[in-house]
């Protein structure tokens, strides 16, 4: 990876900074100034720009850090030591003049304490995954082959790498198919099922789990990859004091044509070219509280965003934890699935 690559200029946008963050993907990018290093730029510090609802057209200076780490030349034999002590995992290494002549890179499980994330987490199996016929005429959805492993798998593996070990299935459709699978394979977790009688929607099913998840849990369907930091987001839904904490995409759709505005008279107020517009996207995770399942009528089918806008509707706390678009894989369609199978083949 070249030096230029994390570099980014002052005054470029907020949502050019995410753009490279995800090309990147360090999650650190350092600022210069007329071609020289002055301050780094987070995947945290634009998050907490967006939770208080600042422009995405902001500046990169008016969310950067000016008092970053880094090391001279000369330190350079530091550099490991140093990045373990503040956690730092990338680390530019400058001249005289400030200038960035390397970068030392350091993986993130090197870094910092062991994870461990030992929360319930709960996935929503049992849909006919009708927007993946002729496929789910076969194989239930959370079968549905990413490369060598079903995508239920893939998204098992990511959240026990944080230390999860106990996970539940809500199942209906091909039941038996899903259960047969995780039986047979070899896993250092345990995976429970949960089989509805009749499809109860994407939270409905969670009434079958009364008394069984006591304690914060997360939510997830069967048909997505989040690529992100599952402790991180725990931590700011228990310091938020969240009943519910949804995942949101950052979705930057670009309209190809000339946008036209017209004012009440029939006359053109506005013309935009090509404009971008950006939406914050409901991925499908939650991370929520045992007390929603103990409040759910038992076997009643209600969508999970339901059970949101009933509780919001009561004043209890309801968050969002923003990624970046290129954080969220969903195989719901062809084409994205498709998306999904080279984003992990070159990742591996």
């Amino acid at each position: 990876m070249d030096v230029a690559d994390f570099l980014i200029d002052e005054e470029a946008t907020m949502l050019n900074a995410m753009e490279q963050l995800d090309k990147v993907a360090k999650k650190v990018l350092f600022v210069i100034k007329g071609g020289r290093f002055v301050a780094t730029v987070t995947d945290g510090d634009i998050r907490r720009w967006i939770l208080k609802k600042g422009n995405l057209d902001a500046k990169v200076r008016e969310i950067a850090n000016y008092s970053p780490k880094f090391l001279y030349e000369e330190e350079k034999n530091r550099a490991k030591e140093y990045m373990k002590k503040y956690s730092v995992e990338a680390l530019p290494i400058l001249d005289k003049e400030c200038n960035i002549v390397s970068v030392v890179l350091w993986n993130d499980e090197q870094i910092g304490p062991k994870k461990n994330l030992d929360i319930p987490v709960v996935i929503m199996a049992g849909g006919l995954g009708t927007r993946l016929y002729p496929y789910t005429k076969i194989l239930p959805k959370p079968l549905i082959p990413i490369g060598e492993i079903p995508i239920a798998e893939h998204i098992m593996n990511r959240f026990n790498k944080f230390g999860c070990r106990q996970f539940y299935l809500i199942l209906n459709h091909k039941k038996n198919t899903v259960k047969a699978y995780f039986n047979d394979i070899e896993k250092n977790y345990s995976v429970n099922y949960v089989e509805e009688e009749k499809p109860l929607g994407t939270g409905g099913g969670l009434s079958l789990l009364k008394g069984k998840i006591t304690s914060t849990f997360v939510l997830s369907n069967c048909d997505i990859l989040i690529e992100e930091d599952y402790e991180k987001i725990y931590s700011y839904h228990k310091k938020m004091n969240n009943l519910i904490t949804m995942v949101c995409s950052l979705k930057n759709i670009k309209i190809p044509y000339g946008v036209v505005e017209i004012n009440d008279k029939g006359e053109i107020e506005n013309i935009k070219e090509k404009p971008e517009l950006v939406y914050f996207v409901n991925t499908g995770l939650y991370f929520a509280e045992p007390k929603i399942i103990e409040e759910l009528e038992e076997n009643r089918p209600v969508e999970f965003p339901d059970i949101i806008k009933k509780y919001k509707s009561r004043g209890e706390k309801i968050g969002v934890y923003p990624i970046s678009e290129n954080s969220w894989m969903d195989m719901g369609q062809f084409d994205e699935m498709e998306k999904m199978k080279r984003r992990l083949e070159k990742d591996e």
